[in-house]
């Protein structure tokens, strides 16, 4: 019996709602109290006749009930415990695997806890951040900004929506969609479905659009900047747009947003989340990227996508029973920006101040179009497997130049055999990853060379007399 349909503690509270005993709810289902007992302890299975049956019965939803928390709730629970304020505590996968499955309810609590504690403590470093520098102080102010409310809702789905990757395959079946030629059928499409028409206009009609559609002589524009990968990416946002405008307002109204502009913003990302899935369909992605272990050049080849996209794409592969290596994403320009993140394997990114100039993300700007590899360590002791490439954003020509981005793709090193950039890497030694930080305001590292910044939470010493490869010198933490 597949792991999924040990269903105890759902049964369990299941009844208590009722406010049923064991005995009562046996003879609903027709079972006996004991066997009742062992499904709630997680010693008997929940067959699908009794399933069923507890559809029936108690009117739940039978594929809302049946999915698989459990996973999601221990990989919340480690990224939990790997924090470092829980450094020294013997606390195994076993013990996470065994609070999901026993009390899932006080799990997802403390998860919830954590969240709070970590976006406080967050919030706490970035305006001691902004305060450290005087020159920003007029910048300390309560509200955040919309596009960190965006990440933490895809930070929350695993940046994985079921309801749009079966949107995007049914387009493919009710479209009948070919491989090879696909912009040609979403062009088809939208003409004979939405009685839209495609046309690509000069860059100087179009100005900085890539994209747009006029509702009035129902046309959606493209520039002829974009690349084809590019030009077949917004016609699916379009799709989206016009076809499952309902779906995309399901999810952001279920989101519970601040304010209107974090609401168009996620409905953006969800379109672009199910344009991404038109063009690299999950089961035929998911099957690909496994079986090529992830080699990037050769996926963007095979499915006409750009390596950002692929990159991108690579980290919602979290579908029950078909899941990829968890990835962590960013892209970053090269003054340190960040513009876009998903922290899939529990890496921390900063907020504020830039990056780590020792991570691998950096180096990527000097080699433009390389693909860089790196086996680092953080500060908590998490080593990390990534690689980073530049990509190039189409530009509007002389006067607008290309923008150029560097990409990082990571997940834990205990993910990196699986994939292809990490041959002829020792991952079993930490001790030849290089150590970084998050950034430098933030990175307890005093002997780093490249420290930009003192850290906040260090007491830093003058000496005229004494210069080290640091410009930086600390008190001990005894001293402090």
């Amino acid at each position: 019996m597949e792991k999924k349909a040990m269903l105890g503690p759902k049964v369990r509270r299941l009844r208590r709602d009722h406010a049923l005993t064991q005995a009562q709810m046996a003879e609903q289902l027709g079972i006996s109290p004991s066997y009742l007992n062992l499904i709630e302890h997680n010693q008997r299975p929940v067959t699908v006749p009794l399933l069923l049956k507890l559809g029936q019965q108690f009117g739940v939803d039978l594929q809302a009930f049946a999915e698989d928390e459990e996973s999601r709730l221990v990989a919340g629970l480690r990224e939990v415990f790997s924090d470092p304020l829980f450094d020294g505590s013997d606390i195994k996968n076993q013990d996470f695997r065994e609070l999901a499955a026993v009390a899932p309810t006080l799990g997802q609590a403390v998860v919830a806890l954590y969240r709070g504690f970590r976006g406080a403590r967050d919030d706490l470093q970035a305006l001691a951040e902004r305060v450290a520098d005087r020159e920003k102080l007029h910048l300390v102010q309560a509200t955040g900004f919309p596009q960190d409310e965006v990440r933490d809702l895809f930070q929350t789905h695993s940046n994985h929506f079921p309801e749009l990757e079966a949107a995007a395959e049914s387009l493919w079946q009710d479209g009948k969609l070919e491989r090879g030629d696909l912009y040609r059928g979403l062009v088809d499409w939208l003409n004979t479905q939405h009685s839209v028409r495609v046309r690509l206009l000069p860059s100087e009609v179009m100005g900085y659009a890539v994209r747009r559609f006029d509702r009035h002589s129902r046309r959606i524009l493209l520039s002829e900047m974009l690349a084809p990968s590019g030009r077949t990416f917004q016609l699916a946002c379009q799709i989206a747009l016009l076809r499952h405008r309902d779906l995309l307002n399901g999810i952001v109204d279920a989101a519970n947003l601040s304010d209107d502009e974090a609401r168009r913003l996620t409905r953006i990302g969800l379109a672009n989340y199910f344009a991404a899935a038109v063009l690299m369909p999950y089961d035929r992605f998911h099957e690909a990227a496994t079986q090529l272990r992830y080699d990037i050049e050769i996926l963007r080849r095979r499915f006409d996508a750009s390596f950002e996209q692929v990159c991108h794409r690579l980290t919602t592969l979290h579908r029950s029973g078909a899941k990829g290596v968890p990835f962590f994403f960013m892209r970053v320009d090269s003054a340190g920006n960040v513009s876009k993140r998903f922290s899939g394997a529990g890496f921390h990114f900063a907020r504020f101040g830039g990056g780590c100039p020792r991570w691998i993300v950096y180096e990527a700007f000097r080699t433009p179009g390389k693909i860089h590899s790196q086996m680092a360590e953080m500060p908590d002791g998490t080593a990390y497997f990534s690689i980073a490439r530049t990509v190039v954003k189409a530009g509007g020509g002389h006067r607008s130049p290309p923008q150029q981005f560097a990409v990082a793709l990571g997940c834990d090193v205990q993910h990196a055999a699986q994939v292809t950039y990490a041959d002829g890497f020792d991952l079993s030694n930490t001790d030849a990853a290089t150590p970084i930080g998050v950034n430098c305001r933030l990175c307890p590292r005093l002997d780093c060379s490249q420290r930009a910044f003192p850290p906040l939470n260090h007491r830093l010493i003058v000496d005229e007399n004494l210069r080290g490869l640091s410009p930086y010198l600390f008190a001990p933490p005894s001293a402090e």
